[in-house]
């Protein structure tokens, strides 16, 4: 390997570069990518060119601006080389052009250097990926087994899946060392997605964040890595560490964001006006005119709900929600429009509630895990399943099983099971319960989650959102109406998700309800799963 010399005399450096067939020192007075470039073309006597270039390093690296100097300085970056993204580009501004004949060429304009297409350029990218996964896969053991899968199934279980992960990041460190630079984990995801593309995420940018995102360093390939990295005790810094760090919280999407609302009001409420219009509907008996009302305050509520010193107060002012059916669905289809407010209902029975069975009856059994399949496709062969939440109830259930709540970090309640979360979701209750007594039974404040009254869980005649220690009814007497509520009372009161369903209410949101879509953070698995079930 070729050494970089470093010479600072006079704030000078020098740096070994090849360009072509020919090598040559190239003197920069700052560690700068466009710096070296303009150097290095006018040392070369060829044209400068700094769009449809690129610059690697001896492991065939390529090196960005924001690396350009941490790379240079490093002694063991070796010989720098520059290639052009096209041939016709490398051919037409190779150094062995720089007689002086040719110079004259250029002066003239006879020749343009045409650098490649946006989409040339990425279906090259995408071809060049997909070889170096499927070189991978193709040379290492197991992993003809996971082509096989995918040519069968066109989709990777979980374990599969977790084994290509494996492969591909200790590929990837083996021949890049333990912190890889981005581009070449973005290459390796890039290559999963062109090699096998019903995994691709239809939702994300480029389809293979879930397994590596550059923006927030986060995704499967990158946790693998990660893990290598601990596990060789080697203290080299990450390249998605402290990006990961910052991008925990979602700042542009989500139930508690303020945004612009589908409903504009006929007439504008002075502050008089809205003060009346919410004491006549706390004294009301005419429905109609309290959800007239409830229109008309919508504006003000809003801004209530995202004010985190009167946030509090909301079902204080606007009791009806408490004891008048259909107000949280009105709320929500002011701030969204009736098409996004049917969508949950529309999909869910023909898009989504099949396919997320089959995918359950992939997962490692488990006795609660095979109680919701048995409720959610009963037999056909007409055998009544007397226990259990009803079939919509318990599809939606299996979602929460086929994203699992994420890791709570070191401390409590640390990891949670499914079954375990499915608590934070909907609690049953017998008929004849005391609601009051329920209430005020509850000791610490909770995300909203849903109250079921009935002789059995298959059989509730009543649905509560239980929000703040109040019970707000559901119009909805079914499961699935109801969950269809408890989700909408999110955006309603602008209340986070429980950390504990955080994944799961993202999926329905972005994924069903099609609602902030690249807007908020989403888990791999999120990516993963949506990849999964529609395709």
């Amino acid at each position: 390997m070729l050494t970089v010399f470093f010479f600072f005399s006079a704030g000078n450096m020098l740096l070994k570069t090849k360009l072509g067939d020919v090598q040559k020192f190239v003197r920069i007075t700052e560690p700068n990518l466009k710096e070296f470039l303009v150097a290095a073309f006018a040392k070369f006597g060829v044209p400068a060119v700094t769009e449809g270039v690129k610059v690697v390093d001896s492991s065939g690296t390529e090196l960005d601006e924001d690396v350009f100097e941490d790379v240079v300085m490093n002694p063991s970056t070796g010989v720098l080389t520059i290639k052009y993204d096209s041939e016709s580009v490398s051919k037409v501004a190779s150094p062995e052009a720089s007689q002086p004949s040719s110079l004259n060429s250029w002066d003239s304009g006879d020749t343009d250097i045409i650098p490649d297409s946006p989409s040339r350029k990425r279906q090259r990218l995408d071809a060049e990926a997909k070889h170096l996964v499927e070189s991978v896969l193709t040379n290492k053991p197991g992993g003809e087994r996971i082509i096989n899968e995918y040519s069968r199934t066109k989709s990777l279980t979980d374990e599969t899946r977790r084994k290509m992960v494996n492969m591909l990041a200790a590929d990837m460190t083996e021949k890049n060392g333990t912190s890889p630079p981005r581009q070449v984990k973005e290459m390796y995801a890039r290559g999963i997605v062109s090699l096998f593309p019903y995994l691709s995420d239809p939702f994300s940018k480029n389809g293979y964040e879930h397994y590596y995102d550059g923006e927030s360093g986060t995704g499967y390939l990158a946790w693998r890595i990660k893990t290598i990295q601990r596990s060789t005790a080697k203290d080299r810094r990450s390249s998605f560490g402290e990006s990961a760090k910052g991008s925990s919280e979602d700042v542009s999407g989500g139930p508690t964001v303020r945004r612009e609302s589908e409903f504009v009001p006929e007439t504008a409420l002075t502050e008089d006006e809205c003060n009346e219009a919410i004491s006549l509907m706390k004294h009301s008996a005419d429905e109609d005119i309290v959800k007239k009302k409830m229109k008309l305050t919508f504006e003000h509520r809003r801004n209530m709900v995202l004010d985190p010193q009167q946030s509090s107060n909301i079902l204080s002012e606007f009791p009806r929600f408490k004891d008048i059916k259909g107000l949280v669905e009105q709320d929500f289809i002011q701030m969204f429009g009736e098409g996004i407010s049917s969508k949950l209902l529309e999909r869910w029975p023909v898009m989504f509630k099949k396919k997320i069975i089959q995918q359950c009856r992939k997962l490692p059994s488990t006795s609660e895990l095979e109680e919701l399949l048995l409720a959610a496709d009963p037999p056909e062969n007409g055998t009544e399943v007397d226990f259990g939440w009803d079939s919509d109830l318990s599809s939606v259930l299996l979602l929460l099983h086929l994203i699992p709540p994420s890791a709570q970090g070191r401390k409590r309640p640390g990891k949670v099971s499914a079954s375990q979360a499915e608590k934070h979701l909907v609690v049953f209750k017998k008929t004849g319960t005391n609601i009051q007594e329920h209430l005020d039974a509850i000791t610490s404040q909770a995300q909203p989650y849903l109250l079921a009254v009935g002789v059995k869980k298959n059989t509730i005649h009543q649905f509560f959102i239980i929000l703040d220690k109040n019970a707000i009814p559901c119009r909805s007497t079914s499961s699935l109406g109801a969950f269809d509520e408890l989700f909408k009372a999110h955006f309603v009161f602008g209340t986070s998700y429980n950390s504990m369903l955080h994944n799961m209410y993202t999926f329905i949101q972005t994924t069903v309800y099609n609602i902030d879509v690249g807007k908020v953070k989403e888990s791999p698995r999120v990516s993963e799963v949506r990849a999964r079930l529609l395709r």
